[in-house]
């Protein structure tokens, strides 16, 4: 019996996970009444209000309520959201989207940035998600392993804002002192 073997874009392992996986979890906010959000790697490939990416990143909110015509296809989520009080039309590669969790726990996954992405943008976002929640009891999101990326990662802990940690925060659940003058 003679096997077909698989098209060649589809490599040895087959179709990449991250859009099965996405879909699920947005399906799982939904579900249990939670506001999923997406961050995604922002280049040349990826359409969003410019104005509103920060370090090479955006965070968006992917929930029903705030989009309209939400697809989470294979390839691209599309969809149109406000900004600012205007509708926007949104256009992301799944394999930009660097997390999903939801907004109320931090509760969700987080991937790795896009393996084409430039060796300069890359470093920008390396760590793709959000500030450190951990002191106020969010959940820490780990790198999903699989065909996009075979290497192991450490975690990253996400939170609804998409401000960066202070520069000098201490580690979750350790004291601390500060020098006062």
């Amino acid at each position: 019996m003679k096997q077909t073997p698989a098209p060649p874009s589809l490599g040895p392992n087959g179709t990449s996970t991250r859009p099965y996986l996405v879909r699920a979890l947005h399906e799982w906010c939904s579900d249990n009444g939670f506001t999923p959000y997406i961050a995604v790697f922002v280049d040349a490939g990826v359409k969003v209000p410019m104005e509103y990416v920060k370090n090479g990143e955006i965070v968006l909110n992917v929930g029903f309520e705030a989009t309209t015509g939400l697809e989470l296809g294979n390839e691209l989520i599309e969809f149109k959201a406000r900004f600012g009080g205007s509708s926007r039309d949104i256009s992301v590669p799944v394999d930009h989207v660097t997390a999903i969790y939801a907004r109320e726990n931090g509760q969700g996954m987080a991937f790795p940035v896009p393996s084409d992405a430039a060796p300069s943008a890359k470093g920008v976002a390396e760590k793709p998600v959000l500030p450190d929640k951990t002191e106020r009891g969010g959940a820490v999101l780990r790198l999903a392993s699989g065909s996009e990326d075979s290497k192991s990662q450490p975690g990253v802990t996400a939170s609804p804002d998409d401000e960066p940690p202070p520069e000098h925060s201490p580690p979750a659940g350790r004291p601390s002192l500060k020098r006062v003058k």
